[in-house]
Formats: C-alpha cells, sequence, structure tokens
C-alpha cells in the first residue's frame, strides 16, 4: 500500500478525500485505485525515460492518472486539452511517452496523436472509442498490492507554447519537485508540504498546468481535494462556501469574473474557510488585486515565475497593500537583477529588463534543446521571463512591459510565432504580426495585424480567423484582425513589436 494513502484511509475512513462534479471518492478507494495505477505502469514497457501522457479534462480520473503515474516512477507530461491531434502528436513524439490517457472528449484527437507518434497504449475513461482501453477494465486488471517505492521519482515534462512556433518541454524545476532519492523519500517530502495546514484544495484552472496540478500531488500531504471541470464564478463561491476550501490557485480572470458577479449572488456565500489563495499567471490589476482582498480579507500569496523555474518572487497581502502593484521580492534560490539593453545592471528605481540570478546555476533548462536554454540567459544561471521591471531599494519588483513576444490570456502563456506561422499561409496575407493588446477580462487577447496581398480584395478578419482556427488550438488563435499598410519591419525585417502594442495600450492601466 501507498504509505500516505493506507494511513489517512485508517485515521479517516469515511472523509471525501477526492470529488469533482460527479464522482467522490474516500482515502480507502483512492488507495486501491492509485496502486493499480502505479503498478499497471510498471507493468507496462515505457522505455528509459518511463514517459506518460495525461490529455484529459479536469477530474477525478485526471488526478489519478497524474499522482498514479508519479508514485509508478514515471514522468508525467500533461497535455493541453485544447490542442489538435497534430499538435498532441508532436508533443507525445518529442517526450517519448509511451501511454497516453484520455477522456471522452478528447479521445478522438487522442488516437489519432497516438497513431502518428507510435504511442503503443491509450488508456481513457467515459465514452471512448474504439482503440481506447477501458481505464476501469484497466485498473481492475492491474495488482492491488504496495508498487516499488525504491524507484526514483521523475518530474513532469511540462509544454509550454513555442516562441517559434513548436511547444518546448521543461521539466518541472527543483523548486517545485518533492525530490527524494526513491518515490517513498518522495511521498514522505509530499507529506510535509506546508500545504497539509490549510485546509481542503479547490482546483479551478485546467489541470495541465502545474497550479491546479497541486490539487492532485496535495493528496499525498493528506489535503482532500474538489475539482471543477470549468470555471465558474459563482459556482468556485459555491464550492468555497460548501466545502470549507481553505486554498487554491487561481489568476486574475478569475478575480475580474468573481468580481463581475451581482452583490446579491456575492453574498449568499461565505468565504471564512480560506487560509490561503495562491495568485499566479501574471501580474493582476492594481485594482482587481484590492478589491478582492478587500472582499476576501488578506488571505492572497502572489507568486510570480513560470513552469520553467517555479516561484521567483512572492508578495503576501500585507506586503502588496505597502507596495500596491508589486509581485514581490525575489525568493531563494532567486536573486532578481534589471539590467539595461547593454547587459549593464540597473540603479534601484530604474526601469529595465528583469533578470534573475539562480544561485544553484540550473537557470532555464529546455528538453531536447540546448539553443533555447541557452538563449534564455544572459550568462550562465541568469536568465529572463521576458519582462521589463522596477525593482525598489528594498527589492520588491514592479512589472512594467513586456519585451519578449509572449501573450498571458486569462492565465495562459501564448506566443505569437505560432499564430503568425499558420496565418502566413493564408492567400490573401502578404505579411502578419501578432501582439497583445488589453481586454477587460483576460488580462490581454491576441490580435493579428496583417498586410494584404491586394487590398481592395481582402476577406472579413472573421474569415480569415475562422481559417486559423481551422489549423491551430483556439486560444492560440487571434481574437481579432486588422488590416494594415506597413509593420514597421527594419532593414533586418524584424519588427519592434513593443512599439506595434503601444498605441492600443495608452491610458490603460494594469
Amino acid at each position: 500500500m501507498t504509505t500516505f494513502a493506507a494511513r489517512l484511509a485508517a485515521e479517516r475512513p469515511d472523509e471525501i478525500a477526492l470529488r469533482d462534479e460527479v464522482s467522490a471518492y474516500r482515502w480507502k478507494e483512492i488507495e486501491d485505485i492509485l496502486n493499480r495505477v502505479a503498478n499497471g505502469l510498471h507493468a507496462s514497457d515505457l522505455g528509459p525515460q518511463r514517459r506518460i501522457a495525461v490529455f484529459a479534462e479536469n477530474g477525478c480520473e485526471t488526478a489519478f492518472a497524474n499522482l498514479g503515474g508519479l508514485i509508478g516512477g514515471c514522468s508525467v507530461v500533461p497535455v493541453n486539452f485544447h490542442l489538435t491531434a497534430d499538435e498532441v502528436a508532436y508533443i507525445l513524439s518529442d517526450s517519448g511517452a509511451k501511454v497516453l490517457f484520455v477522456d471522452s472528449r478528447t479521445a478522438e484527437r487522442g488516437v489519432a496523436a497516438a497513431k502518428e507518434a507510435g504511442v503503443p497504449l491509450i488508456v481513457g475513461w467515459g465514452d471512448v472509442p474504439a482503440g481506447v482501453k477501458s481505464f476501469r477494465a484497466w485498473i481492475e486488471a492491474q495488482k492491488n498490492t504496495t508498487p516499488p517505492l525504491d524507484v526514483p521519482p521523475r518530474p513532469n515534462l511540462l509544454y509550454t507554447s513555442g516562441t517559434t512556433g513548436r511547444p518546448k518541454g521543461t521539466e518541472l524545476p527543483p523548486t517545485m519537485f518533492a525530490g527524494g532519492a526513491n518515490i517513498g523519500e518522495h511521498l514522505e517530502n509530499l507529506g510535509k508540504s506546508p500545504m497539509a495546514a490549510v485546509g481542503r484544495h479547490l482546483v479551478v484552472g485546467p489541470m495541465y498546468h502545474t497550479g491546479p496540478l497541486s490539487g492532485a500531488r496535495l493528496l499525498a500531504a493528506g489535503v482532500s481535494s474538489v475539482i471543477l471541470a470549468r470555471f465558474d464564478a459563482e459556482k468556485a463561491l459555491k464550492a468555497i462556501n460548501d466545502y470549507e476550501i481553505g486554498n487554491s490557485v487561481m489568476v486574475p480572470t478569475h478575480f475580474v469574473r468573481m468580481l463581475a458577479l451581482p452583490d446579491d449572488v456575492k453574498k449568499k456565500y461565505s468565504q471564512k474557510s480560506l487560509v490561503r489563495i495562491s495568485h499566479t499567471g501574471s501580474k493582476c490589476p492594481v485594482d482587481v488585486t484590492r478589491a478582492m482582498i478587500e472582499w476576501w480579507g488578506p488571505v492572497f500569496t502572489d507568486a510570480y515565475g513560470a513552469s520553467e523555474v517555479g516561484t521567483t518572487c512572492m508578495i503576501t497581502s500585507e506586503e502588496w497593500m505597502k507596495y500596491p502593484g508589486s509581485v514581490g521580492k525575489a525568493v531563494p534560490p532567486f536573486t532578481a537583477i534589471i539590467y539595461d539593453d547593454e547587459g549593464k545592471e540597473l540603479p534601484p528605481n530604474t526601469e529595465g529588463r528583469l533578470y534573475f540570478k539562480d544561485a544553484t546555476g540550473r537557470g532555464v533548462v529546455y528538453h531536447n534543446d540546448a539553443a533555447k536554454s541557452a538563449a534564455a540567459h544572459i550568462a550562465p544561471g541568469i536568465f529572463t521571463l521576458g519582462e521589463m521591471a522596477v525593482m525598489n531599494a528594498e527589492g520588491y519588483v514592479f512589472i512594467t512591459d513586456r519585451f519578449s513576444d509572449m501573450v498571458v490570456s486569462g492565465g495562459a502563456n501564448i506566443y505569437p510565432a505560432e499564430a503568425e506561422q499558420v496565418l502566413i499561409n493564408h492567400p490573401a496575407i502578404l505579411d502578419v504580426a501578432c501582439i497583445g493588446v488589453p481586454h477587460p477580462e483576460m488580462g490581454e487577447e491576441l490580435k493579428a495585424l496583417a498586410i494584404p496581398h491586394d487590398a481592395n480584395n481582402t476577406p472579413s478578419p472573421a474569415e480569415v480567423i475562422a481559417w486559423c482556427r481551422e489549423r491551430l488550438s483556439h486560444y492560440k488563435c487571434p481574437k481579432t484582425l486588422e488590416w494594415v499598410d506597413d509593420l514597421g519591419r527594419n532593414t533586418m525585417g524584424k519588427i519592434n513589436k513593443r512599439k506595434l502594442r503601444a498605441p492600443y495600450w495608452e491610458g490603460v492601466t494594469q
């Protein structure tokens, strides 16, 4: 038996440890399922990297596949459930995954992707097509005995949108991975998580992101979780009230949508059980953060960083009230540094490029791509997340702009290069650039600026966007398109996207 599950089954036999909107499981049931998932993966030929992929929407089974894979000594690849079959196939091939978990909504795309990538085993839940082994039947065929706990734990391999048109993989960094010499030690480390003392966890974001995935990992710390299939502002408030939620991970879009609810709806639900809300994904507008603190109290912790490195800066509600708009001070092993365009360190209160020095020397590491890893650094162990900032004399960082092309929409990172590479093949487009423009709910959204081949014969923006959505995941496609005469390319063919963005952001408070 997995030690944590067996202990919790004995200590809290009647507690609902994990629930989604259709199912609920006690600790004893979780113990049984996790043992079987781990043993089933040990019985599979996973190759030397032992990679499996989970391509499924939020639910208890998604948590079981992720945590069972970890206990089974696998490196789990969480795959964005919005992706097309071609995009999934690339990730499966690049990661070397040998097993793919799907649900009824992703199964058709998953089967096509697995066939292209040569993945031999697909396991799914819900109404799945031929070629997909039933999750229930698969686990029932596995042993319900203690899986081997003396094998090394393997971090997740995470994929983010690509700067050059292909997603890039990065291992879950040491700052976010509990480590340990073997699975037994790893589970013990997870059990010591400080999150174990902050009550029941609510999953509101998609479980292919590291924050929402914590709901699965926290089970090992004895933290029960409630999983919402999709974020709904009132459903989230109701869940906090009904299940006495202690903690969650949210992004600014969640806050905006909850604040927009009518006052009588907001007053129906209590938030008195909340201990800690971790805000991540992107910088939150000052007025939104202030409104949330006034509503829920000082329960917010802003964790600024990226999947590649984990949290680089952090700030509590109390600190934020003293330094409104800050994303906090750098946390070990990181030190924040502001450089000018030539790489010279700048004094406090001067805007420049934000870099972080990693005391471990690791910095940013991309899977199978040393060139991309090197491009993120100005020197060994000193990397950037692509943003402009000011740092005051006390070390508090204030994000002011972005010098990379990345767009953060509703907490999702979008690299314009992916849409640009699709749009440039449209017969009506001569040249194109995609930029982030303000959006009241999502923070920003992707906009395409396109030069037509024939200015007197252009299709409607809606037609071009629909064409793009047929070839690329919808969330990566521009929401608007504007025909223009010039993109301002210089003599080297480069576009200054900060200059293109500037007119759209004039007068916008962030």
